[in-house]
């Protein structure tokens, strides 16, 4: 059985996946599968990733679904995935030539049966790292210790045990909506799990302008209860004062979008919920404005 799978969530992309699929070729470790989710594709992917089954020279795996969002296809991938580990490499990303060898060596050399998976870096396609390098005395930990504690800044790449991974409740899909944050369950995990830590570049991404990144105001507006969830989350594990205020303001403004003023009862601390609507209803405004 291979050691990781290599998981691609997908959705009309086929202009993209085949610099994956060449960065993937080279890798001088073949003890992976590469899993592609197609969330509804209406272009040729289909078509491509079964051309690239028949030449690869490693193991491919395609899946189809109905067009659900990010979140959903991270979904199937967890439920389906067989493999000790797993790390997820958008459509519009690559990985280093020796990025898979450094991870597989990395978890052989990990003596911690508690530990969830690592914590590496992000480059983009020149080589420059995104954001800033983990301090080389830490070992292990998790990503809001980096941000938080450490002040390290810049996405990370997450790789995950796969079993530890089940132990957590899926993303909540919410009817019409197509978002929920993905970082939220890395934040559980590490709640409860620590990560290692490596500055080795396990990841050369690319930000379109399609993308979740660039889109992200106009998206609270399209999946207000996607992101209420993952704030009513934040709340139970980040305890920061002025943080539980922000949280609170975030579900408010969902409250407002949604006018569901149950999600105001969202757990815990919901009557800061409830005293942060009239900022709400102001910072909505604005968000209106900003995104029309």
């Amino acid at each position: 059985m291979k050691t990781i799978t290599v998981f691609t969530p997908s959705y009309n992309r086929a202009h993209l996946l085949p610099r994956l699929y060449s960065s993937l070729r080279v890798q001088t470790y073949k003890d992976f599968i590469w899993m592609i989710i197609d969330d509804g594709s209406s272009d040729n992917t289909k078509d491509l990733v079964n051309t690239w089954i028949k030449e690869a020279h490693f193991e491919i795996q395609y899946h189809y679904k109905e067009n659900g969002g990010m979140h959903t296809a991270h979904n199937l991938a967890y439920a389906i995935i067989d493999t000790e580990l797993n790390v997820c490499i958008d459509s519009d990303d690559q990985m280093p030539p020796d990025a898979v060898e450094k991870i597989i060596n990395i978890w052989k050399a990990n003596t911690n049966p508690q530990t969830a998976g690592i914590i590496g870096l992000d480059a983009d396609e020149h080589g420059k790292m995104i954001g800033t390098p983990i301090p080389e005395n830490l070992k292990e930990g998790n990503l809001i210790d980096l941000y938080r504690k450490y002040n390290v800044t810049g996405d990370k790449k997450v790789v995950l045990r796969t079993d530890i991974v089940r132990k957590y409740p899926p993303y909540p899909e919410y009817k019409g909506e197509k978002l929920v944050p993905l970082g939220i369950l890395y934040l559980m995990i590490g709640n409860d799990y620590p990560s290692i830590y490596t500055n080795e570049v396990l990841c050369w991404v690319e930000y379109q302008t399609e993308g979740s990144s660039h889109t992200i105001q106009k998206q609270y507006f399209q999946s207000p209860r996607g992101f209420a969830y993952a704030k009513s989350v934040q709340k139970k594990l980040i305890p920061s004062v002025v943080d539980q205020l922000k949280f609170s303001l975030h579900i408010a403004i969902s409250t407002l979008i949604t006018k569901d003023f149950k999600l105001l009862n969202l757990a815990p601390a919901s009557y800061l919920n409830w005293m942060m609507l009239p900022t709400a209803l102001i910072v909505k405004k604005y968000l209106l404005w900003k995104t029309r």
